[in-house]
């Protein structure tokens, strides 16, 4: 997949191409039934499959006094497009510039004369150019009138039943509630982060416990505590299981959020390169221990724990296997 860091002009990787638009934030199943719409328009003007976002997210930029806690940033939504078979993505940089660009100009300047795009895929609610005011029904019309077909994909309802669509704030409430198996089930795979391995105090090692230390991004985080993990390296390979805690370290009065990886059964150095970790099951809150030997016994708890649950999961199998994109995402890939 190529990425395309959007300027003026045409782009050879995107021209043609079949395109959706949207901030797709988590990419999630609601997310999915919209590249799915994509690849079918693709494959019915021979062109390639694209997706447009926006970085930063507009809510950060139109309020950036308010924390968003991003499910996906650009790293890891490229990940995932790319396994949903994405030729190209396309990323605009969300400035004063395009924050008052008429939605008229959106379409005629950069979806028509720069990209030359085909064909043009939206979800029900989505909403672009000055003061919001492009729609669906603009997209028909433009499109009658200058040669591009429309597709406007209706809201996906969890569950059969259910009149509730598939939402990335749902998402973040219950990662933030410490339910990332529930969470995954609406995003269709495990919530992933992706990070450089840094250095941290190597007080991990002392205690026999030595953990890969990577630095969220974004301004929102999950639930503080101590999760069952999976990760591997991002450069490829297997997948290791793991524990980690997610949090500020209280025993040793630091502030800062720090993810520390320990990965079962491995031996090996990390460092400088970059960390796919997935969430799997939340297993306690962090909290401070009176000392070394304290917080020892309640890793060596922790890791047996996790074991535990990656193993029943191994038996058992991943429930995740069942969604598409649980089968197609390869971190890495």
């Amino acid at each position: 997949m190529e990425i395309l860091r959007y300027g003026s002009g045409g782009s050879s990787v995107c021209r043609g191409c079949a395109i959706a638009i949207g901030n797709f934030d988590g990419v999630h199943r609601g997310h999915q039934a919209v590249l799915e719409a994509t690849a079918r328009a693709a494959a019915s003007v021979a062109g390639p499959m694209a997706v447009m976002v926006f970085e930063p997210h507009p809510r950060s930029y139109f309020r950036p006094d308010l924390p968003l806690f991003r499910l996906t940033p650009l790293e890891v939504k490229a990940h995932l497009v790319a396994a949903l078979g994405v030729d190209c993505l396309a990323v605009l940089d969300f400035d004063a510039g395009l924050a008052a660009l008429p939605a008229g100009d959106f379409v005629a300047d950069i979806l028509v004369r720069d990209l030359g795009a085909r064909h043009v895929v939206i979800g029900y609610d989505f909403c672009f150019g000055k003061a919001r005011q492009g729609n669906a029904g603009l997209l028909r019309d433009m499109g009658a009138a200058l040669g591009f077909g429309v597709t406007v994909v209706e809201r996906v309802n969890i569950g059969t039943d259910a009149a509730v669509p598939y939402s990335s704030s749902e998402i973040r409430r219950l990662l933030r509630d410490g339910e990332p198996r529930a969470a995954a089930e609406l995003l269709g795979y495990w919530w992933t982060v992706i990070g450089e391995v840094v250095e941290g105090d190597r007080r991990g090692r002392t205690i026999r416990f030595p953990t890969a230390n990577i630095r969220l991004s974004g301004e929102g985080e999950p639930r503080l505590g101590v999760y069952a993990v999976r990760a591997r390296a991002a450069d490829g390979g297997e997948p290791w299981t793991g524990v980690a805690n997610l949090g500020r370290r209280p025993t040793f009065d630091k502030q800062d959020v720090l993810l520390e990886v320990h990965l079962l059964d491995f031996a090996g150095d990390l460092y400088g390169r970059s960390l796919i970790v997935e969430f799997i099951e939340f297993l306690r809150p962090e909290r401070k221990f009176s000392g070394l030997d304290e917080l020892k016994a309640q890793i060596a708890a922790d890791a047996a724990a996790a074991r535990a649950m990656h193993d029943r999961l191994a038996r058992n199998g991943d429930p995740m296997e069942r969604f598409a994109l649980g089968r197609r995402f390869v971190p890495g890939s």
